[in-house]
C-alpha cells in the first residue's frame, strides 16, 4: 500500500504542479494545491479502508497459478458470498477473499469444514482462482489428514543378570 499510495501521491502532484506552475491567477493556483491536499487525503482514507475489506477472487491476478491454499477460516452469506481467510503458500500472511455465492460450493464448504472439524485437522482449497465456470467432480474443498503422530521414545534396553546366575 505505502508504495502505490506513493505513485498516486506522485501523479497527483505531478498535476496540481502543472496548474500552480500555469500562467493562472493566483486564486487558481491556490485551488489547485488545495484540492491536490484534499486528494491525498481522501486517497489515504480510502486505501485504509480496502486494507480491512475482502478482496474478490476474481479479481486476483498475480496468483492465478496458485495450486492449492489453507483455509483458515470461512464465513458463508447466503445470496452474498463466501468469504476465506487463506493461507497462499509462499506467503508469511494470510489473505482475505471474497466468492461469489454459489450453493454447491457453500454446501461443500461446509460438508469439509464439518470432516475437519471431527478429524481434527486443517482445511485446504484447490484451485482458489481458477477463472473457469467449469464443473468438476473433484471437490475444491478437502480436509488435511490427520498429522502423524510423533514417534514413540522407547527406554533403553536393560540386561538383568540375577546375582545367583553369575560365575
Amino acid at each position: 500500500m505505502p508504495i502505490l499510495y506513493a505513485g498516486f501521491a506522485a501523479l497527483a502532484a505531478a498535476l496540481a504542479s502543472l496548474a500552480v506552475w500555469s500562467r493562472r491567477s493566483l486564486a487558481v493556483r491556490a485551488g489547485a494545491v488545495a484540492l491536490l491536499a484534499m486528494t491525498l487525503g481522501v486517497a489515504y482514507f480510502a486505501y485504509s479502508d480496502l486494507l480491512s475489506r475482502p478482496k474478490p477472487a476474481a479479481l486476483e491476478l498475480r496468483r492465478l497459478n496458485v495450486e492449492e491454499a489453507d483455509v483458515l477460516a470461512a464465513a458463508l452469506r447466503e445470496d452474498e458470498g463466501i468469504y476465506l481467510w487463506l493461507k497462499l503458500p509462499g506467503f508469511s500472511e494470510p489473505r482475505y477473499y471474497v466468492m461469489p455465492w454459489n450453493r454447491r460450493l457453500a454446501e461443500e464448504l461446509q460438508e469439509a469444514m464439518r470432516e475437519a472439524d471431527r478429524e481434527g485437522a486443517g482445511l485446504r482449497m484447490r484451485l482458489p482462482f481458477e477463472p473457469s465456470l467449469e464443473t468438476r467432480d473433484v471437490p475444491r474443498f478437502y480436509p488435511l489428514p490427520q498429522p502423524k503422530l510423533p514417534d514413540k521414545s522407547y527406554p533403553p534396553i536393560m540386561d538383568y543378570k540375577h546375582p545367583s546366575l553369575t560365575i
